[in-house]
Formats: C-alpha cells, sequence, structure tokens
C-alpha cells in the first residue's frame, strides 16, 4: 500500500472486483454539516465541504442572503431580532 493510503484520513472500502478478487477503494471522508451555534441544529442553504472547497463557491453559493446566515438557524435568528427590536422599544 503507497504511503499516502497508509492514514486513516481517508475512508476504506472493500470492492469485489467482476473476476471474484476483493480490493481496496479509498474514499475522501464526508465533512460534517455546519450547525447553528446557539441550539445546534443543522444550517439549510450552507453547503457540506472543506475549507478548500467553500472557497471556491460564489458568495451566493456559500450562505443564504438574511442576517446571521452561517452562523444561526432561522429559528434562532428570528428569536434574536424580536428580542433586539424588543430592548429597542
Amino acid at each position: 500500500m503507497r504511503g499516502m493510503y497508509r492514514s486513516r484520513s481517508l475512508r476504506r472500502k472493500f470492492v469485489r472486483t467482476p473476476g471474484g478478487k476483493s480490493t481496496l477503494h479509498f474514499k475522501k471522508k464526508k465533512h460534517n454539516k455546519p450547525r447553528c451555534a446557539e441550539c445546534g441544529a443543522e444550517l439549510h442553504g450552507v453547503p457540506r465541504g472543506s475549507p478548500k472547497e467553500i472557497k471556491k463557491l460564489s458568495k451566493s453559493e456559500k450562505i443564504p442572503t438574511r442576517p446571521y446566515a452561517g452562523y444561526l438557524c432561522t429559528k434562532c435568528m428570528r428569536k434574536l431580532i424580536k428580542e433586539k427590536v424588543r430592548v429597542e422599544i
């Protein structure tokens, strides 16, 4: 096995070939889904990937266009905005 495949940073999958042999295929592991900073819910509209992959996307593909997008979920964002408005009045 080549050195780059010896680490556990790649996912190992056993695949049976048509000839009947069992071989190893290596795949990149999936990155965790982005989560809300307050409640921990999954953030919708935010892609799942490495920082390297996300950096290549356009701004509109990275996060939704609303306040606290990519940081808070919609429920927590609405709650925060309502609290701020109530304090100002």
